[in-house]
């Protein structure tokens, strides 16, 4: 079975799907652009991120640590804070 893989795609539809588009920008254009900008400069805050969190708990059959939220301040870090979720040591 291969390795689940969470891309900016997922996120970026993750994100659409529990808080919808901000005024002003949010994800559009080249993933390169926003990689490495801001959540609160693109338009998330920290409820936004909370439910993408738990939208990506749910899909992915995973537990997202709290701090997560609080590091993963751009596109970038929180894909691969849930990349890093993803890879389990087999039992």
């Amino acid at each position: 079975m291969s390795q689940p893989t969470f891309t900016f795609d997922d996120l970026k539809r993750i994100l659409l799907e529990g808080s919808g588009a901000p005024e002003g920008g949010g994800l559009d254009g080249d993933a390169q652009d926003v990689l490495d900008t801001e959540f609160s400069d693109i338009g998330y805050d920290s409820l936004a991120l909370l439910e993408t969190a738990s939208r990506i708990e749910r899909e992915y059959g995973i537990d997202l640590d709290e701090s997560v939220i609080g590091d993963a301040t751009t596109p970038r870090a929180f894909i691969g804070a849930v990349a890093d979720h993803l890879v389990a040591p087999a039992a």
